[in-house]
């Protein structure tokens, strides 16, 4: 059940993205590549841009680049050649593909961040992407769309049981929850704040726990400080990453 169906879309508040992505037979011989993990690579002058290489086991990989549109001015007029020159601009990414058989034209997706003025109605939730989508970089797509149906199942159970409940309260505020803590680490990505953290090479092991558990999913556990104070805590942490940086 799509949101612009039930006349329940709304506008993203994050700034219009676009994706150019294809498929290679990648043959990539690079042994700091582990085919085993996604690679996330940045671009070395625009910290808003950001790649994806995703190994398949056929010796394929899913690869793409993610930026803002005004990015892809001038350059969209052949996808191929758009994506290829992002790449060759990024010599990390550039060494890993350098064997790479460009076997399949490349397509486009932009605009993709939605939101919705409601996650529930009469007769209705809306569950996963349909409740809101927030961008690609961290893959938050699959725990909000597993959390979300966990959610709407459990509240969902206890009202056909007979039970008094409440959408609001119990499904669309917790889970806004979770998904506004995913929001404020997105918004860090492009802002550079985040990166600054990710790649600051003299990290405390606890506080590099304590985020990559919202990554993995956990970004509704507000046991964890980055999690219940999202804002204040990345702000504080990658203000002192970035002081010790100069």
């Amino acid at each position: 059940m799509q949101p612009r169906f039930l006349e329940r879309q709304a506008l993203a508040n994050f700034p219009v993205r676009q994706a150019v992505f294809t498929h290679v037979e990648d043959h990539i011989d690079n042994p700091a590549f582990d085919r085993e993990k996604i690679l996330v690579t940045t671009h070395p002058e625009h910290r808003d841009i950001w790649f994806w290489t995703i190994p398949f086991s056929n010796g394929r990989c899913s690869v793409g680049v993610v930026a803002a549109e005004e990015h892809f001015k001038g350059r969209d007029s052949d996808l191929d050649a758009c994506l290829r020159g992002f790449i060759a601009e990024t010599p990390s990414l550039a060494g890993v593909l350098n064997n790479a058989v460009w076997d399949t034209p490349a397509r486009t997706l932009g605009g993709y961040a939605a939101n919705v003025k409601t996650l529930h109605g009469p007769g209705f939730a809306l569950l996963g992407n349909a409740a809101e989508f927030l961008d690609p970089v961290f893959s938050s797509g699959v725990t909000i769309a597993m959390r979300s149906a966990s959610m709407a199942a459990a509240v969902l159970h206890r009202q056909l049981q007979g039970e008094t409940v409440d959408w609001q309260s119990e499904f669309a505020e917790p889970l806004k929850r979770g998904v506004d803590t995913f929001r404020c680490y997105v918004e860090g990505w492009y802002a550079g704040t985040f990166q600054d953290v990710i790649f600051y090479e003299d990290s405390q092991a606890e506080i590099r726990r304590m985020i990559c558990s919202i990554l993995a999913g956990y970004a509704w556990d507000e046991r964890n400080p980055f999690v219940s104070e999202a804002r204040r805590r990345l702000k504080m942490i990658s203000e002192l990453c970035a002081k010790d940086a100069t």
